[in-house]
């Protein structure tokens, strides 16, 4: 392969072939970090690389099977209302690992310090990473530091690889949606995006939003311990609800009908989002799921879940059809329906 990119070569016009450059967008979870790895990352990888690349990989060894996963943290501030970057990292590594129906075992955590950063600051993050890690029952292994010049950073970045056990019989992913199958989420969503940009940029919504981050692979367990199959989970972080379940319809075919009215999306978040200009379904969570189960099974399902602390306020949104293939659309309270397409860039960036 040529070391020179040719822009002109690439598939998809927009928005990569427009933007030579990096744009914020490209880390958003929607559209154009889609286009980004398939268009340039996975080319360049060639061979070596796995078709399903994603949020995690469960990988088959001599004793069994390995979910493993690793994931970069930047958000902005580092300290928000019921969290910072350091429990943030712990839980969306374990969250992500989960997903795949794998009990998390082990971290590693890199740090990339920008110079000037107050000593103080870094640990807060650190107590607060490790303090994370001992409520989610997993051990930090190994890890790294590296400092760059100011200006070439800006305070605090984790990144962290998670490896964890996935039981045998646990077949989890998003090609696994079947019509007829329910749509279920664990609680109220768009919470953690509002929380970090009222504090970022110091709105007030008469409450304080507080982020709704939390290691989820309890609450995991305790719906596989149902027995009924849990055909896909997701945790719906950046791009929201939307670029999640547009990821889900895209790998199984099906089109993903919600209710509206079903969202639990609360007031706060609502009325954040009508002032901003958001829609809550494309804000990022860092607390809650999305399953994907047989629709005779989705009662027993929420029963299970209302009794774990973390999903009390599951609830079903949706449906797998077989009408508009591969789409995500929503039934108005009118009686009509809207695509709920998948985000192009980044509505909130730096929120994970």
């Amino acid at each position: 392969m040529s070391n020179d990119l040719d822009f002109e070569g690439w598939v998809c016009p927009l928005p990569l072939r427009d933007t030579p450059t990096i744009v914020m967008g490209h880390g958003g979870g929607g559209a154009m970090s889609g286009e980004l790895i398939e268009q340039l990352f996975l080319p360049a990888y060639g061979g070596a690389a796995r078709a399903e690349l994603g949020d995690s990989a469960v990988l088959s060894v001599p004793a069994g099977r390995l979910a493993f996963s690793t994931d970069s943290f930047v958000v902005k501030p580092m300290f928000f209302p019921g969290g910072s970057i350091g429990d943030l990292a712990v839980n969306g590594t374990v969250n992500d690992l989960a997903m795949a129906g794998a009990t998390p075992l082990f971290l590693s955590t890199a740090f990339i310090l920008a110079e000037g950063t107050a000593l103080s600051d870094i640990g807060r993050v650190a107590t607060a990473l490790g303090k994370a890690a001992e409520v989610a029952g997993v051990q930090l292994v190994t890890g790294d530091t590296k400092v760059v010049d100011s200006g070439s950073g800006d305070g605090v970045f984790v990144n962290t690889a998670g490896i964890g056990v996935v039981a045998d019989g646990v077949e989890i992913g998003p090609a696994r949606a079947r019509v007829g199958d329910a749509v279920i989420v664990s609680g109220d969503i768009g919470v953690h995006g509002i929380a970090v940009m009222s504090c970022r940029e110091g709105l007030e919504f008469g409450t304080t939003v507080v982020s709704d981050t939390a290691p989820l692979h309890g609450l995991v367990a305790e719906m596989l311990a149902t027995g009924i199959d849990v055909r896909v989970l997701r945790d719906p972080t950046r791009g929201g609800v939307a670029a999640t379940l547009n990821e889900i319809a895209r790998a199984s075919g099906v089109g993903i009908e919600l209710v509206e009215r079903d969202l639990p999306v609360p007031a706060e978040v609502k009325d954040a989002c009508g002032l901003l200009g958001l829609d809550p379904l494309q804000v990022a969570n860092e607390g809650k799921l999305l399953a994907v189960v047989p629709a005779d099974r989705a009662e027993e399902l929420l029963a299970a879940m209302h009794r774990h602390p973390l999903g009390s306020g599951a609830r079903r949104i949706g449906r797998c059809v077989a009408e508009h293939p591969r789409m995500v659309v929503a039934r108005t309270g009118l009686g009509g329906t809207r695509v709920v397409d998948l985000p192009i860039g980044e509505q909130l960036p730096r929120i994970c």
